[in-house]
């Protein structure tokens, strides 16, 4: 058995939390053994999450490599502050949603914003099985983006 990934997700947002000057925040770890996610609660969480979440993605980033998650443990690493992993997720899929809509509607391909790879993904994933679009990805990281086009009969 290997070791817990929990306690190094632990110190690091605790250290970047205090980094950061927050006060009366709190850090709590879950683990489903699929996934270790560590949430940071409290208010005003913005600079934790940084423009367009680019903070807490790269704290994300961070803790994968601290805790050695996926190399050691084969488990996912998810940073969270006030659920906005799920307001993002949300948001995408309304996104999704329209982007597919108007690729149908217009007969032609529809590009998202610039995204990460992990919101592309969520993506991919949503728009899957909708059966008359599919996706790709085009450009290069930063600015790489996810393309809805319909689906060629």
């Amino acid at each position: 058995m290997t070791e817990d990934p929990g306690p190094a997700v632990r110190e690091l947002l605790e250290r970047v939390v205090a980094a950061l000057g927050l006060d009366e925040v709190s850090v709590q770890i879950t683990d489903d053994g699929e996934t270790c996610t560590g949430a940071v609660h409290g208010e005003d969480l913005g600079l934790f999450i940084g423009r367009h979440g680019q903070t807490i993605d790269a704290v994300q980033h961070l803790a994968q490599r601290v805790s050695g998650a996926r190399a050691q443990h084969g488990r996912r690493i998810v940073i969270d502050a006030e659920g906005y992993r799920e307001r993002r997720a949300t948001i995408l899929r309304r996104q999704a949603d329209g982007a597919a809509e108007d690729a149908l509607r217009d007969d032609r391909p529809v590009a998202l914003d610039a995204m990460t790879a992990s919101e592309r993904r969520l993506v991919h994933e949503y728009l899957r099985d909708h059966g008359t679009v599919q996706t790709y990805s085009e450009g290069e990281e930063p600015d790489r983006r996810l393309v809805v086009a319909p689906l060629k009969r």
